[in-house]
């Protein structure tokens, strides 16, 4: 069974994936768009991939507010949740988000990535990071710690 992590920004969507066994995840691609609105091309894009690894659910980031409350790009994370349901009938699953950007960010900067460069690979590790922290609680829930 293996899962995707999304990491769905206004212009860019990071993609991970999980091993066969759903124990890791790895970064595949950012996905690019021109206007925030124009999701076609991102979901058939996504579709390709969820074949392509044979998906059997979706995580996707879920960017809640410092306060617990729900913003206005919380609220567009629903609504890309039900359009891609919809399109694909693969469920997904909404994973609080909190600072997986910051974290992705400091382990590229850690890591000597250039400041100008780290945007070309930050969204594609904050989906790694969505995907290992729901991964990993998922393991923790069937004793496979």
């Amino acid at each position: 069974m293996r899962v995707m992590g999304l990491d769905f920004g206004s212009k860019t969507v990071g993609v991970s994936v999980s091993d066969p066994l759903g124990v890791t995840a790895q970064g595949v691609e950012i996905i690019r768009r021109t206007s925030e609105n124009k999701l076609r091309q991102t979901l058939a894009r996504i579709e390709e991939l969820a074949k392509e690894y044979g998906v059997e659910t979706f995580v996707l980031g879920f960017p809640k507010n410092m306060n617990n409350t729900i913003g206005d790009r919380a609220e567009k994370s629903l609504a890309f949740k039900e359009t891609l349901e919809r399109r694909t009938g693969i469920p997904v699953v909404m994973w609080d988000e909190r600072l997986t950007t910051v974290e992705a960010n400091r382990t590229l900067m850690e890591s000597g990535v250039r400041r100008e460069n780290r945007k070309e690979y930050v969204d594609k590790l904050a989906a790694v990071y969505i995907l290992q922290g729901y991964l990993d609680s998922e393991g923790m829930k069937n004793g496979k710690n």
